[in-house]
């Protein structure tokens, strides 16, 4: 099966072709990094304007890459939530539309379900049963996965998700947007130890996040340091380290109790943070002391993408799923409501 993937989800306009035997035939990606970082963060009405401009373009790239002519797809998938509900309106209509002109069937994909098994795009993807670290935007999430569709929600973040505390975080200290990736170039140039922030909710049991309180205590740090003057650039340096280094340990803290509580051995990692290099490296050591392993999709591919939406919707389609009619799409959708799929023989 052929599938085309579309995803409009926030900022970034994707768009795949998947074929279920022949693996990524082609992608391409817009980012819309330029146009929000003069507002500091996304403003929802330019980035479903931006979608509308990218969409087309985008798709005749992808079908010359791969070969094909427009139209020479089994189905259409695309993200049908969570995200802007006026993103997700646009790539759901032009999939709805693409899908009747062509006479093929089209499906809503979950966002954070295509995140969880963007993995699955790589040479040696993860076997089912494993845990899953899924770090992306507003999500930070462990779940114990069985199989797709068979999703048990372990624990999530009480407030700020990790993603949005690099934002929010890079953000009072003056840093552009997206702050993640501004962060993490800035804490290289860290000296460990100089700031030292809390881990929170680790002192506790439980399998639970909260970052808005980490957020608080570099801003009071921050505001200690510019009482005596402008921060200088190893002080930035210093405090993103700080920073980054209670996030990363934190996350790998609660990953390990995940794996030792449900006894399973194999991690996956998804979403835009999991792209962080500190991250990958903690992870890395801390399942090797547990004879276990890592899994993740290259960088490309942590981010949001058109084809974890293409693959995913393939793998849903061949289990005989498709859309109704009209056009689905959720600004927040629990993944643990999602039917699990028995793949036909």
């Amino acid at each position: 099966m052929r599938v085309l993937g579309i995803e409009t989800s926030c900022d970034e306009t994707g768009i795949a072709l998947y074929d279920s035997e022949r693996g990524l035939l082609a992608d391409a990606l817009f980012s819309q990094i330029d146009l929000h970082r003069v507002y500091g963060g996304v403003v929802p009405e330019l980035a479903s304007r931006d979608h509308v401009k990218r969409l087309v373009p985008l798709m005749r790239e992808v079908f010359a890459k791969a070969g094909l002519q427009p139209g020479e797809v089994d189905a259409v998938a695309y993200t049908a939530g969570p995200g802007l509900v006026g993103a997700l309106l646009v790539g759901g209509a032009c999939a709805r539309a693409l899908a009747f002109a062509w006479g093929v069937p089209a499906l809503g994909v979950h966002h954070m379900e295509g995140h969880l098994l963007a993995p699955m795009l790589e040479e040696t993807p993860p076997a089912f049963p494993f845990v899953a670290l899924l770090v992306s935007g507003g999500h930070t999430q462990l779940v114990r996965v069985d199989g797709i569709g068979e999703y048990e929600l372990l624990g999530e973040s009480l407030d700020d998700a990790a993603g949005e505390a690099f934002d929010k975080t890079a953000k009072l200290m003056g840093l552009p947007y997206p702050g993640g990736p501004e962060i993490a170039r800035l804490a290289e140039q860290g000296r460990p130890g100089t700031f030292v922030f809390p881990r929170p909710m680790t002192d506790r049991p439980g399998l639970t996040f909260s970052f808005s309180g980490l957020k608080t205590a570099v801003l009071t740090a921050w505001q200690a340091c510019a009482e005596q003057g402008e921060p200088d650039a190893q002080t930035l340096a210093d405090i993103a380290l700080g920073f980054e280094t209670a996030v990363v340990e934190t996350l790998t803290i609660k990953c390990r109790r995940a794996l030792k509580q449900t006894g399973l051995k194999r991690l996956v990692i998804a979403g835009g943070v999991s792209a962080n290099r500190r991250l990958r490296q903690q992870l890395e050591a801390m399942t090797a002391e547990l004879n276990g392993n890592v899994f993740y999709a290259r960088p490309a591919y942590c981010t949001d993408n058109g084809a974890m939406i293409a693959y995913a919707g393939c793998q849903r389609l061949l289990a005989g799923q498709q859309d109704e009619g009209g056009i689905e799409t959720r600004a927040r959708w629990p993944m643990e409501q999602l039917p699990p799929i028995a793949l036909k023989a």
